[in-house]
């Protein structure tokens, strides 16, 4: 079991609710949902390498007092039951 299932599943459910976030708002929304939290590395890594993850694109910004580029993500496609262009259709 990994380590990260539960946090897994709330970036799932927090971007099927909101649609679109960036990563410091879901790195927020894990912080503020759990106890123990998750760390910004932890986060990247889930959005990443998650296939129900989808970046969308960037945003420059102020975040934490200072400029950042971060990266906005939605769910993607993948893995939801979608049929795609290598897939046949009967």
């Amino acid at each position: 079991m990994s380590r990260t299932k539960r946090l897994r599943a709330e970036v799932h459910k927090f971007l099927s609710e909101r649609g679109r976030a960036n990563t410091v708002e879901v790195f927020d929304h894990l912080n503020e949902r759990f106890s123990w939290g998750a760390t910004m590395n932890q986060v990247g890594n889930i959005l990443a390498k998650d296939s129900r993850f989808e970046k969308v694109g960037s945003v420059r910004d102020f975040f934490r007092g200072a400029r950042y580029s971060v990266c906005i993500w939605t769910l993607s496609g993948r893995g939801l039951g979608d049929v795609g262009p290598n897939k046949a259709t009967a």
